[in-house]
């Protein structure tokens, strides 16, 4: 996967009439947005959330499919999907509710496989979702060295250093992978004052199961109405620049590889 050319504004979805992104969720999506072409095909999202990057997917897809374990952020990603008019469906569960032979031009999972024990697993299977030729893009917090406070109390598992996701990729059949680290350097901050919110809440670490914590970890810093995704927007734009200057560092980390 390459960057994709540059598109005219007007091919682009509006932002005015997306759902509003997290801040970090701002920082993600100026590195995955350049990655995508103009036009999709068939587009899986596992563990899409509430939504607001299916969205921006399904608005330039053939078709969009978005998988969601947490049965209130499916509820939100349909109606956010219905009041974009993007198109595309949300079904609550895993990959168990699509038929065994359904394969898509592109999966995506953003900030999931963090969440999941048997991460290896988990990417064979959605590396066998794909049709030939088709890619898998994953979004991760980065470094291991960085796990604090508020990946436990989030659900995570584990951060990714950038050889072991690209081994992971391999792994699991993948060709020409790739990847790309930012966040530098808002990521940091936005990291710091998460991981103190979680210290002065230690019930956020200690309440609920692993999967409790994962479930409510989609709900957690969700901005919810079109201002506030401005409001995002804006104070993100000279970070989103900033962090293109600096590729090979950032808390985030973004990967992907094409099935044979």
């Amino acid at each position: 996967m390459s960057p994709a050319e540059s598109r005219p504004a007007e091919s682009r979805p509006a932002e005015s009439s997306t759902p509003p992104l997290t801040l970090y969720g701002s920082l993600r999506w100026g590195v995955v947005e350049p990655l995508l072409p103009a036009s999709l095909g068939r587009v899986l999202e596992v563990g899409c959330g509430q939504g607001a990057v299916a969205a921006r997917l399904a608005a330039r897809a053939a078709s969009y499919t978005g998988l969601e374990l947490d049965e209130s952020s499916a509820m939100v990603a349909r109606e956010r999907l219905v009041d974009a008019g993007s198109g595309g469906r949300v079904l609550q569960g895993s990959l168990d509710a699509l038929g065994p032979d359904v394969r898509f031009d592109l999966v995506c999972a953003f900030e999931v496989i963090e969440h999941i024990e048997d991460d290896a697993a988990a990417l064979a299977e959605w590396a066998a979702r794909l049709a030939p030729g088709g890619v898998l893009l994953v979004s991760t917090p980065a470094w291991q060295s960085r796990f604090g406070p508020m990946d436990t109390a989030v659900g995570h598992f584990r951060r990714y250093d950038p050889p072991a996701l690209r081994a992971l990729l391999a792994g699991a059949g993948l060709q020409g992978v790739g990847q790309r680290l930012y966040g530098v350097p808002l990521g940091y901050a936005l990291e710091a004052v998460r991981n103190q919110v979680a210290r002065r809440r230690p019930g956020l670490r200690s309440e609920g199961s692993t999967a409790d914590r994962t479930a409510r970890s989609g709900r957690l810093f969700q901005p919810t109405t079109a201002a506030q995704g401005r409001l995002v927007s804006a104070a993100t734009w000279p970070f989103r620049l900033a962090q293109r200057g600096f590729p090979g560092t950032g808390t985030g980390l973004v990967a992907w590889g094409t099935a044979p």
